[in-house]
């Protein structure tokens, strides 16, 4: 070296600072290349490379950390997947830009959440939690705040649950506890994941405040997800209260949605507003609607469209046929499952009201063998019908026998039994006064 500049504390390494970057930018680009190879350990030693290879912590060596992460979730080594995530989040202070470190967290996110392991999962969200609260980054602090309520939910952990999402909804809050009118998008998200586990929870008072809340927030662009998420829970809320024309209509909002999405949830939101068609005995084929009909022949669907044809048909037979072959697009839905019964009572009431319709006395054994259900059974329907005013007539027990016609006749005698009763009633309670 030449003592002059020596003087001066000049340095010279072997390469200019701009072509030290090239040699890191082409060892990073080398290293993608190996992700394609059979060992993802050849790619894992060049990544690892990338970070040595810079002086200071900078954007390669974010870049390469975020591949090690990635690389080592997928072989499953979750000690060390950790330890290079912490290494990559020290970088979000100072060497990278918050819209860069925000994108490749949120890229992680995305990734890491397709794990079934709950504890690698709360420990990744809380572990980007906390650097999150040091870089005060709100946006990607509230995603990973609801994909860690997600979490718990998943895990049934309703009370894990109510902590994140109270300080969510005061996130979407103004100082003076008003709604902030600039977050009704999360607003609606975190509505969203609570509506879930109240229905989960089966809540209805509480599912209902929030569904109506919901419902009534202006101010947002939602992704189309979320709607469909509140509209099939209020599509069950309805269903729940037997107001079976609005869960129709929840439903088919919900399937247009996650439709629009391109959610697979749409076909199972489909299935339950043909379901709420039926109940509320409409003989409008649910498939006329535009969006609905591309889905007419689909194999989950199919089955649901041939329940349609038999109900409509009132043909009890092919009805159950249809209930018994279709078992794991129908009966295996816990949800449709507990309905099927509502089902099964409207199809045959329907078939009682047309076979009773040119008679004034009908067996009860005929009744039966045409419903195909036990002699007990019929009579617990006739009964029902009778008293929601739909047939008029009676039942005789002992003959066995529904006598149709004017209702006075049969109201007199249980009218005429009851009076008989209390008369029986009373001389019991002077005999057994005077006994006293």
């Amino acid at each position: 070296m030449d003592d002059d500049m020596e003087d001066y504390g000049f340095e010279y390494s072997d390469e200019e600072p701009e072509e030290e970057d090239v040699d890191i930018e082409n060892q990073y680009y080398n290293s993608k290349g190996m992700l394609e190879g059979d060992d993802p350990r050849e790619a894992l030693d060049g990544f690892r490379q990338v970070v040595s290879m810079e002086q200071d912590k900078g954007e390669w060596g974010f870049k390469a950390l975020k591949q090690i992460v990635k690389l080592l979730f997928k072989m499953g080594d979750r000690q060390k997947m950790m330890e290079a995530y912490r290494q990559m989040l020290e970088y979000t202070d100072s060497a990278v830009t918050r819209n860069a470190s925000e994108k490749k967290i949120n890229s992680l996110l995305d990734h890491i959440s397709a794990s079934s392991d709950l504890d690698l999962l709360q420990e990744f969200y809380e572990t980007t939690l906390v650097a999150l609260e040091r870089a005060r980054n709100d946006r990607l602090w509230f995603k990973t705040n609801l994909k860690l309520v997600g979490l718990w939910f998943k895990a049934r952990e309703y009370g894990r649950m109510h902590k994140i999402l109270k300080d969510l909804h005061r996130s979407c809050r103004r100082e003076d506890g008003s709604e902030d009118l600039k977050k009704g998008t999360q607003l609606l998200e975190v509505y969203a994941v609570e509506i879930q586990m109240y229905t989960e929870q089966r809540n209805n008072k509480k599912l209902k405040q929030l569904y109506h809340k919901a419902l009534g927030v202006k101010s947002a662009i939602p992704h189309p997800r979320i709607m469909g998420i509140i509209r099939e829970c209020g599509g069950k809320m309805n269903m729940h209260d037997q107001l079976w024309s609005e869960a129709a209509t929840d439903f088919f909002e919900a399937f247009k949605n996650y439709d629009e999405a391109g959610n697979v949830r749409r076909v199972q939101c489909l299935k339950y507003m043909v379901l709420a068609a039926m109940l509320m005995e409409s003989k409008v084929d649910p498939f006329d609607a535009q969006e609905a009909k591309p889905y007419k022949q689909d194999p989950e669907v199919m089955a649901m469209t041939n329940l349609v044809a038999a109900y409509q048909a009132n043909n009890i037979r092919e009805f159950e046929k249809i209930l018994a072959h279709n078992k794991r697009t129908i009966m295996d839905d816990p949800f449709i499952r507990q309905y099927v019964e509502d089902l099964l009572r409207k199809i045959r009431t329907q078939v009682l009201l047309k076979l009773i319709q040119p008679y004034t006395r009908v067996r009860l054994p005929f009744i039966s063998r045409a419903l195909a259900i036990p002699e007990a059974d019929v009579e617990q329907l006739l009964v029902s019908l009778i008293l929601d005013n739909r047939i008029q007539g009676h039942v005789d027990q002992v003959q066995q026998l529904l006598e149709v016609g004017d209702k006075a006749q049969g109201m007199n005698k249980y009218t005429a039994m009851d009076k008989w009763a209390s008369q029986i009633k009373s001389i019991h309670t002077t005999v057994c006064n005077k006994v006293l």
